[in-house]
């Protein structure tokens, strides 16, 4: 189907039709929103090459990832992939994966595809806490969306869920409960979101007049290797712990497997918690016990990102992409109260 057969099923005219499938600020929410169902229902597919030369678009979006921190093989990444390729194929918006060495190389990346005009906008994931990557595209003048947050001098477009939050309701849920003695186990502190993690955690212990032991607190990459040997490193600790609260689902599949391998029970001796970012492999009602969560999908992230940038190439303003998402607690069967032959006292 062309544009012009789509543009008289709908009664419009092909410049308005255009200009609908192409985001632009004139066209009202209901005729875009009419004419991408038409689009959708009709089969219509856009030129690429036709749309470029109509709106001085590439029609494409990037994203840059370094190879050597195998991002393709990290499913939290890959799942929030997943979300953004099926936002771009409903819009008919085209994704580009750049690779990049190292983070000097990662930035002179961004400087070329900037200089390319081959893609109108770039997401962002995995912040820093202090992200070069921010004020770098600002003064290319190269839009993007950011998924998280980073300390930045002017306001810029993001999407984030609370993670402060998430992990002060982990924590607060497992102190509710009777329990000093617990185990961190983090992402790297120099991403934003593991620090911010940290800090809910930490405030969390600081509300109810107590002090987390800092020697059970872990940052490392959120693999199941790491869990499972960061568990076994926690348990030599004196007095043992009692909980322990994960950063990813990946993560507390290594802790599981450490308190079996040294015959802890979930939740009699050792209670557990992790965020859940939705992995498919991953169902945390399904194991036993069944997990209790900090629950957000990182597709659906991936998803809403992708709209996001879809709607700043589109004319909204980085002061109205401002997202943070809640994290809801799912409480399920692997927190209890500690043991009776733990020894603690509040």
């Amino acid at each position: 189907m062309r544009l012009k057969e789509l543009a008289e099923a709908l009664g419009l005219s092909r410049a308005t039709v255009s200009r609908a499938l192409n985001g632009f600020p004139e066209v009202n929410k209901e005729t875009k929103a009419r004419v991408a169902e038409a689009a959708e229902r009709l089969g219509y597919r856009p030129n690429p090459v036709a749309r470029r030369l109509a709106t001085g678009r590439a029609g494409a979006i990037g994203v840059v990832f370094p190879p050597k921190a195998n991002l393709l093989l990290d499913p939290h990444f890959m799942e929030f992939l997943v979300g953004v390729v099926s936002h771009c194929t409903e819009r008919g918006v085209m994704l580009a994966l750049s690779g990049a060495e190292t983070t000097g190389d990662d930035l002179q990346t961004y400087r070329n595809l900037a200089a390319s005009g081959q893609i109108d906008g770039v997401i962002l994931s995995g912040p820093l806490v202090q992200d070069p990557r921010v004020p770098l595209l600002m003064d290319l003048g190269l839009p993007f969306v950011l998924h998280g947050r980073t300390q930045a001098a002017v306001p810029y477009p993001f999407m984030d869920i609370d993670n402060r939050g998430a992990f002060y309701a982990q924590a607060a849920h497992v102190i509710a409960h009777g329990h000093q003695r617990v185990v961190l186990l983090n992402g790297l502190t120099d991403y934003t979101f593991a620090q911010h993690r940290l800090d809910g955690y930490r405030q969390a212990f600081a509300d109810a007049g107590l002090t987390p032991d800092p020697r059970l607190i872990f940052s490392a990459s959120m693999s199941e290797e790491n869990g499972y040997r960061q568990t076994r490193e926690a348990l030599t600790e004196t007095p043992r712990p009692t909980a322990f609260l994960c950063s990813s689902m990946v993560e507390a599949l290594g802790c599981l497997r450490a308190l079996r391998d040294c015959s802890l029970r979930v939740p009699e001796d050792i209670s557990v918690v992790a965020h859940d970012d939705g992995l498919p492999a991953v169902d945390p009602a399904g194991l036993n016990p069944p997990l209790t969560t900090s629950s957000s999908s990182i597709r659906a992230a991936g998803v809403r990102v992708a709209e996001h940038l879809l709607a700043l190439l589109g004319g909204a303003t980085p002061q109205g992409i401002q997202e943070v998402w809640p994290v809801p607690l799912v409480h399920r069967a692997s927190v209890a109260a500690p043991g009776s032959d733990q020894g603690f006292s509040r």
